[in-house]
């Protein structure tokens, strides 16, 4: 997530560097763009090629407008309030990021969708809806990811954050944007979705930010990884279900004891699974300064090796527990 005015100043930039190198272009619009054509190639009705990368387009720039109109929100703010203090704290953060970057990023996104669905007529009765939920699905994800680009961009040419960093906040906003874009999908409750998005979007940022402060407020950060997962195995779901295909069941027992048990057993896979990926993150976020010399060392390799075990022992685990669900799923 992109956090406008304090940060930056806080990381002495005053000013933002909008200069695109190639290194800069290639790790910020190359990877969203690889995760889209993944999903692209999965959906079974696919969209012209061309408005889903005008839809891609479309969410970079609403990442600008985002941007400008979380500038102003910190402005009007610090007029009637001094914004800046109340924002200090755990708690004051969380309000931060539910009425302020929650709200305009999903809303912009949101409102971005909408406009693109009106412009290339994609709905022109509700009977025509129903014939493109997937397609409607897809661009939303589209839109998100065009909107990760635009993050990917200001983050690397301003030196805020390493590649590593934004590589795996990749499908984020796509996982963010799930509740809402299925709910346009399918013509559901929309602001029921909306409100989910923004909620999940806060959270993610209260949990990354979590790790400034001392215990036990800092142990909050261990919930950020598991929480992830939960989210890409729920944008799953919801791609699977609004292609009318059948769901990948975890929770299958007949008796109550057994369906406590399982999601027991989903609860921990998720903390072993999400604090997993925490641990790879932090071992690319060490080595991400090395030299690619330097990471052949004896004692750097050795160091990888170990780091790289550790953490791949619970993944096995979470996978293995997972594999073990399913199997009795299916065997019910």
């Amino acid at each position: 997530m992109l956090e406008p005015k304090r940060e930056w100043q806080e990381a002495g930039i005053n000013n933002f560097d909008f200069r695109l190198s190639t290194f800069d272009f290639f790790w910020a619009v190359i990877p969203p763009l690889l995760l889209l054509a993944y999903y692209y190639r999965r959906v079974l009705a696919q969209p012209p090629l061309l408005h889903l990368l005008v839809c891609f387009g479309v969410g970079a720039v609403l990442g600008l407008i985002a941007l400008g109109l979380e500038f102003g929100f910190e402005y009007l703010a610090n007029r009637l309030v001094n914004w800046d203090r109340i924002t200090r704290s755990l708690a004051g953060i969380a309000l931060r990021q539910v009425i302020e970057i929650g709200a305009i990023e999903e809303g912009c996104k949101l409102g971005g969708m909408v406009l693109f669905q009106k412009s290339v007529g994609l709905i022109s009765s509700r009977r025509r809806h129903a014939r493109h939920p997937i397609k409607i699905f897809l661009f939303s994800i589209a839109i998100a990811l065009g909107f990760t680009a635009q993050e990917n961009w200001l983050y690397l040419s301003n030196g805020m954050a390493t590649v590593s960093d934004r590589l795996i906040g990749t499908p984020v906003h796509a996982m963010f944007s799930a509740p809402w874009g299925y709910a346009l999908a399918r013509n559901r409750k929309l602001g029921r979705g909306w409100v989910n998005a923004v909620i999940c979007h806060a959270l993610v940022n209260v949990f990354s930010a979590a790790g400034r402060y001392s215990p036990p407020l800092s142990f909050l950060t261990y919930g950020l990884f598991p929480f992830l997962l939960w989210m890409f195995w729920r944008l799953e779901k919801l791609l699977r279900r609004v292609q009318r295909q059948p769901p990948l069941i975890l929770i299958s027992g007949s008796r109550s004891i057994h369906r406590c048990w399982q999601i027991g057993l989903v609860l921990f896979a998720l903390m072993l699974g999400g604090n997993s990926l925490l641990g790879f993150f932090l071992l690319a976020r060490i080595l991400s300064p090395l030299s690619p010399s330097q990471l052949f060392y004896p004692d750097v390799l050795w160091f990888i090796f170990n780091r790289f075990v550790l953490n791949l022992i619970p993944a096995l685990l979470a996978w293995g527990i997972y594999r073990y669900l399913r199997y009795s799923a299916t065997h019910q």
